[in-house]
């Protein structure tokens, strides 16, 4: 993992000061709400529905077991003892109180962690691959290529105050689990046939009212160029980027009204301007922040041999586990597990300082001390030897994150939604749980086989309804709840190529979501051939199977 170095630790101390004496002038009214505003947004604070919300950043989703108690301090100090991890792998606090985030903030950067840069018109936190450094189909870690960009972004002066804000994804592995085709900057990372690292960059993709594949503009840019060619392109849309209207202030929205091919040419002329500018990466400087990222010196556990296939014979939840929550490292005698935070009735993503004590004591234990925060709203252990996983599965199945269900339906995403979120059309968790609870059944949901189901509570689409196998958008009717559902989106991994979803039809109620998800579900099983998944069902037979049964049966 990356350490901060003296300037990291000065310059969050400064940040950490900075808003300390802003809010305190807030406080006093010598502060307008306006003023406040983007003063409390660069440092991670919305004002929900409810309550004050802090985004905390972690950084491509990576935790030190350390990093993780301190969330959970803050969690039981100065929230309601429980965190909410997000889409972008960061950890938000639901519940704080204004006056209290200087405090939180100071605490943050005891164990070198910020908030600065969660909200704003400016770029977020750099995600990627949860299994980043331990995937077994891993090409190139990406880790050492987001934090470089992280350092980059951070304060930079030219693209603090971008038309609207900007999200970057990098995948480095054969399966992307980074979604990088529906972010505004999509980077993927190989080796060329020099063995050489290379990026392939994508551009204009993103979520929203007006969901967009990203294109691709360069294919194969050396490591040296990476920062001076994405300044091109944040320069590009700094400079032509709409600000009169943030519905239309993305940059997928510049790159469809110039095309593609005139946006790249903009960037390719920008580009031989800074081309060999101060930005170009040295071969030390990148050496350097790959040996930050070196794999776990070979990880052991004191546990005694085990006899996993006795084992799973003898407890058939342990076998289930195994199966959808365990995966293929690096290393032959690691896996990489996914922790569930799916239970039954829980809000999709909550989890509590308990859970959050816990895992960073079996981080220690069992995984070098390092944690992940996943895109689908769970946490990863990365590095587990193969005879910890029986202790493992027992001390999580305790405190309800062995739940067997990682790339099943019940593995959901979902946003906070009407609960929380001042911006949503509709409630998302109640939804969330009327679903688990409906097809709470092992069997059932094994039987599905490979399904993305993702929740959204407005158009802006947190729970990435658009490219769920399934996905429900929570609208507005004339003041009523209501749920439009669309079908066959992805986001690009397990060998399929990412897809926007087709909107089934006219929207529901919320009492008819299980039951319409019911007969969707029928559908798919009725039409699958042998080993088929949803989505390779879906684009086989199209939408009109769906689109007729939802709506002759709903009737």
């Amino acid at each position: 993992m990356y350490q901060y170095d003296n300037f990291d630790r000065e310059f969050v101390a400064e940040r950490v000061a900075h808003y300390r004496d802003q809010t305190q002038r807030y406080l006093a009214g010598q502060l307008s709400e306006a003023e406040f505003l983007q003063l409390r947004l660069r440092n991670g604070l919305y004002i929900q529905r409810l309550a004050p919300m802090l985004r905390v950043a972690v950084p491509y989703g990576t935790l030190s077991a350390t990093q993780l108690r301190m969330l959970a301090q803050i969690s039981r100090r100065y929230d309601r003892g429980y965190g909410h991890l997000s889409t972008r792998q960061n950890m938000q606090f639901n519940w704080p109180e204004i006056a209290d985030v200087p405090d939180i903030l100071h605490d943050l950067a005891s164990v070198e962690m910020h908030a600065i840069q969660t909200s704003g018109s400016c770029i977020r936190n750099v995600t990627t691959d949860e299994f980043s450094g331990a995937a077994a189909d891993e090409l190139v870690d990406p880790r050492p290529y987001c934090e470089i960009m992280r350092q980059w972004s951070t304060n930079h002066p030219e693209f603090d105050w971008l038309p609207r804000k900007f999200k970057i994804a990098v995948t480095g592995a054969a399966n992307d689990r980074a979604a990088i085709a529906v972010h505004d900057i999509g980077i993927r990372a190989y080796k060329n046939a020099d063995d050489a690292v290379v990026f392939d960059i994508f551009v204009g993709g993103g979520l929203g009212r007006t969901p967009v594949l990203g294109t691709a503009i360069y294919s194969g840019l050396p490591v040296k160029h990476l920062l001076t060619y994405l300044e091109s392109i944040m320069r590009v849309y700094n400079r032509y980027g709409r600000r009169d209207n943030k519905y239309k202030a993305r940059i997928k929205i510049l790159v469809r009204a110039m095309g593609a091919e005139a946006f790249k040419a903009r960037v390719e002329q920008d580009w031989v301007d800074i081309k060999g500018g101060p930005s170009t990466l040295s071969d030390a400087q990148v050496a350097d922040m790959v040996a930050a990222f070196a794999p776990p010196a070979r990880v052991t556990s004191a546990a005694a041999s085990i006899d996993l296939d006795a084992l799973r014979l003898e407890h058939p939840t342990f076998s289930h586990w195994l199966h959808h929550n365990v995966g293929p490292h690096q290393q032959a005698n690691l896996t990489v597990v996914t922790l569930s935070t799916k239970m039954t009735g829980v809000p999709p993503g909550d989890v509590s300082d308990e859970q959050m004590d816990a895992v960073a004591q079996w981080a220690e234990d069992h995984s070098g001390g390092e944690i992940r925060i996943s895109h689908e709203q769970n946490f990863v252990l990365p590095h587990v030897p193969r005879n910890a996983l029986f202790e493992l599965w027992e001390k999580a199945r305790r405190l309800d994150l062995a739940t067997a269900n990682a790339g099943l339906l019940t593995n959901m995403i979902c946003c906070p939604g009407g609960d929380y979120c001042s911006l949503a059309n509709a409630k998302s968790i109640p939804v969330a749980e009327a679903i688990q609870r409906r097809f709470d059944d092992y069997d059932y949901v094994h039987d599905l086989g490979d399904l993305d189901l993702n929740i959204s509570g407005c158009m802006n689409a947190c729970g990435h309804h658009h490219v769920g196998n399934i996905g429900i958008l929570g609208v507005d009717k004339k003041g009523q709840e209501f749920y439009q559902i669309s079908l066959g989106g992805h986001s690009g991994h397990s060998g399929h190529a990412a897809s926007l979803g087709q909107i089934v039809g006219p929207s529901f109620a919320r009492a008819e979501v299980c039951d319409v998800l019911a007969i969707i579900l029928n559908t798919f099983v009725d039409f699958r051939l042998e080993g088929e998944s949803f989505l390779s069902c879906f684009n086989r037979i199209g939408i009109a199977p769906f689109k007729e049964r939802v709506y002759v049966d709903a009737d």
